[in-house]
């Protein structure tokens, strides 16, 4: 065997070789690595990763105003207790105050914090437990807030002492609702971009999403500038406090940083005062439109924007400014669904667009729950807005108010798609009228030629006379040109047989009779074409 003959065979072996191993690739596709530990332990060491980051940071801002203010009595113990029950109030867990009773007006702000960490936990038991698909997101969230719920159970009952206690079954629920949501979407972001997740749900959940958003957003973008003027308009009181505080310059940034955490609380109470109900600071109180009454409140600075004692009622302009932003929030929330998910049905719209109220009502409601709560036992045992009456006017004021706009607004997308349709069709219809009309003159023209040139030679086709412009039996009687017998004078008439235009040819014999071509008349045997004459009007009969 020669050298040639070896290398070509050695080659082919290659090849076969490699097409084995590629067909055997492609038979079995590479499997990812399995993850290096169960996603249950992936889950615990995220839990304890973002309970332990969360508790360090409190624990500086705590210790920071320890060694600005020390207290008698409250050592380093005190202080990680301390920290521990600031922690559990990031996740809105209340607790009982010896001597004073139930405190539950909780900041809000505040949960962004174990919010944004269990977030990036959640990203993190995803892309480390090996997990690939969406349906499997929700196994990754429970590893992660099972133990994030226990280390909020354990927090709550080691950092109980004889001046507070917190709820250890408020810590366990909350911790758990808090760790498995935010940890969930931290997790299904890890795997897909937002617009991919939101292309799960259907169309039409996804309109009333999108209007309940809209309206949501009118409401916070409102009360935040209401909540901002009544700050402003009371800046001299609000400068007042602050300096009988005296709190220097650690505590000024401490309190800077709590009445940060009350903001959005105060943006909810003045969604609930825009609404309508508004809030109360105490037993017997009340901030709505219509008049406030209030009693003597704590020495927080941010309580100054509060009108202090018996007020009346805002003028008239501003009163129906305030009251007429829900309708407004409800009216572009209903415009937004509209414009999303249109239907054919009328009576639907109007459906969709108070559900997308309702949805907006649900959330104001279940925010101005959680904005609010007991500040004791006593006088300040109801403060804040009542979540119940907030849910309810809002779901009626926003929802009633979509409604109506969600439902014009399909009607008048329904009413111009009508009118674009019809627009095209006769625009179509148009064109075509234009094109036979100007076809049929065509051939009309060329039949006139015809027969005024006298010739018996015509060779023109049906072909040729469609593409002139005609139909196939002007395109024939263009060829034909005139009947035998001698060259007459032709002319061609307006308008044919059936109602075509051009397709009825004349010409003038020499006795001044009218001979009619009808290009249906077929031909007799001879092979000439028949027709029929008349004198002076038009034909008396056409096959």
């Amino acid at each position: 065997m020669t050298t040639s003959a070896l290398g070509s065979q050695r080659s082919g072996a290659a090849q076969d070789r490699a097409a084995g191993a590629g067909n055997q690739a492609g038979s079995k596709p590479e499997q990812p690595l399995s993850p290096a530990r169960p996603l249950v332990v992936t889950g615990a060491i995220a839990a304890a990763a973002a309970a332990g980051t969360g508790l360090a940071a409190l624990t500086m801002l705590v210790l920071a105003g320890w060694i600005a203010a020390p207290h008698a009595g409250l050592g380093l113990t005190g202080v990680l207790r301390t920290a521990a029950a600031l922690w559990l109030v990031g996740h809105h867990v209340g607790f009982t105050l010896h001597g004073a009773g139930r405190i539950g007006m909780l900041p809000l702000g505040l949960v962004l914090l174990p919010g944004a960490l269990l977030w990036r936990a959640g990203r993190w038991v995803v892309s480390s437990g090996g997990v690939a698909r969406l349906r499997h997101v929700g196994y990754a969230a429970l590893a992660l807030a099972v133990p994030y719920a226990l280390v909020a159970g354990a927090l709550a009952l080691t950092s109980t002492s004889r001046l507070a206690a917190p709820s250890a079954p408020q810590a366990v629920i909350a911790g758990f609702l808090l760790a498995f949501t935010a940890g969930g979407l931290g997790g299904a972001r890890a795997l897909a971009p937002w617009r991919q997740l939101a292309g799960l749900l259907s169309v039409r959940f996804r309109s009333v999403i999108l209007g309940s958003t809209g309206a949501l957003a009118v409401l916070v973008a409102a009360g935040c500038v209401l909540a901002g003027a009544s700050l402003a308009a009371h800046l001299g009181s609000f400068t007042a406090v602050n300096g009988a505080l005296a709190p220097g310059v650690v505590g000024a940034v401490l309190l800077l940083l709590a009445q940060l955490a009350y903001v959005p609380n105060a943006i909810v109470w003045a969604i609930s005062f825009m609404l309508g109900p508004g809030f109360a600071f105490g037993a017997g109180t009340v901030v709505a439109p219509t008049g406030s009454a209030l009693g003597p409140l704590p020495a927080f600075p941010m309580l100054a924007a509060l009108p202090a004692g018996v007020h009346s009622a805002l003028p008239a302009w501003l009163s129906v400014a305030v009251l007429a932003v829900p309708y407004l929030a409800g009216s572009f929330g209903g415009l937004l669904m509209a414009r999303a998910g249109p239907t054919s049905a009328l009576e639907a719209a109007p459906l969709w667009g108070f559900a997308s109220g309702a949805v907006a009502g649900c959330v104001v409601g279940a925010l101005a729950a959680f904005a609010g709560g007991p500040l004791g036992d006593e006088r300040l045992s109801a403060v804040g807005p009542s979540g119940w009456q907030v849910a309810a006017v809002a779901t009626l004021e926003v929802g009633i108010s979509a409604a109506i706009t969600a439902g014009a607004a399909n009607w008048l997308s329904l009413r111009r798609a009508a009118a674009a349709r019809t627009s095209a069709g006769l625009a179509n219809g148009g064109l075509a009228v234009a094109g036979l009309a100007g076809g049929s003159l065509a051939a009309g023209g060329l039949a006139s030629v015809g027969l005024a040139g006298g010739s018996h030679a015509g060779a023109g086709s049906a072909g040729a006379g469609s593409a002139a412009g005609g139909s196939a039996g002007a395109g024939h009687l263009a060829s034909g040109g005139m009947l035998p017998g001698g060259p007459f004078p032709g002319r061609a008439a307006g308008n044919g047989v059936h109602g075509q235009p051009a397709l009825v040819t004349t010409a003038d014999d020499d006795s001044g009779h009218t001979i009619y071509l009808d290009p249906w008349a077929g031909e007799d045997e001879t092979g000439t074409r028949r027709g029929t004459t008349a004198t002076g009007h038009g034909p008396s009969a056409l096959p």
